[in-house]
């Protein structure tokens, strides 16, 4: 349950929900505990992972066999929280740029880094900020887990597809809205397994993957997936999967200036 008010460490110009920002920015200090609040990222960075770095590997022609196979290659994490994707990426050879509208995240992501060596350009701001900046354009833009927190998802994931390269892709990972996203993501991962505080998602927010299709209608891309993404009890792991009823990932490309729409 929402209590309070918001916390707002936010940007201006901004389709940000702040009362998002607020749940997230009061458990900023667990990012890194691999058993804290946060423990369900961690359990699902491997599988998320993987696929970023296939996806990138198959359109950039890299050999991910190489110590930092994507050299050369920038790429931004909206929404990158205490930097759980952007060091892993980093290592791999990006020049990784962090974006999190919560002032206490990027405190928390850019102590950790500088901890481990790591160079990432961390930012406390939003996709629309960057935008208007002019920095862009990114090869890579990650879209993970934010979009069900936003205030404007349309407007949000349309700001993020112009950050992208022309010849670069957008990964978008969220969760689908039906009934058993409801009872596996909300009702049995808040309050019966306790893995993540009661109220950290909205069932509501949830975005069918037809929506994204619809949100993106007209601009210059072209969409694959969704690709489902499953937790195994037993095995305790994630691993991609023909089930796309809970979590679920799409890639989005940037078309040439003759390329596809969706």
């Amino acid at each position: 349950m929402r209590t309070g008010p918001p916390i707002m460490d936010t940007a201006p110009h901004s389709s940000i929900d702040p009362a998002e920002v607020a749940r997230f920015s009061a458990m900023a200090a667990e990012w890194w505990d691999p058993a804290g609040k946060f423990k369900p990222l961690h359990l699902f960075n491997p599988v998320r992972l993987g696929f970023i770095r296939d996806e990138a590997a198959r359109r950039f022609g890299r050999d991910v066999t190489q110590r930092r196979p994507f050299e050369g290659l920038r790429l931004l994490d909206i929404g990158c929280g205490g930097g759980l994707l952007c060091e892993p990426m980093a290592r791999l050879g990006f020049e990784v740029t962090g974006v999190d509208a919560s002032e206490r995240n990027i405190g928390v992501a850019r102590a950790h880094a500088e901890a481990q060596g790591l160079k990432i350009d961390y930012r406390a701001d939003t996709a629309e900020a960057l935008l208007a900046s002019g920095e862009a354009p990114f090869d890579v833009v990650l879209n993970m887990e934010v979009i069900e927190h936003v205030a404007d998802p349309a407007r949000f994931l349309r700001d993020c597809v112009a950050l992208v390269a022309p010849a670069g892709f957008m990964i978008v990972a969220t969760l689908n809205r039906t009934p058993k996203a409801l009872a596996l993501a909300v009702v049995g991962a808040e309050y019966v397994m306790r893995w993540l505080p009661p109220g950290t998602h909205d069932w509501k927010k949830f975005i069918k993957p037809h929506e994204i299709l619809a949100f993106l209608a007209g601009e210059p891309v072209s969409i694959a997936g969704p690709f489902g993404v499953s937790y195994d009890l037993l095995s305790r792991t994630w691993s991609r999967s023909g089930d796309t009823d809970v979590n679920y990932m799409m890639t989005v490309d940037k078309a040439a200036a003759s390329g596809a729409h969706v």
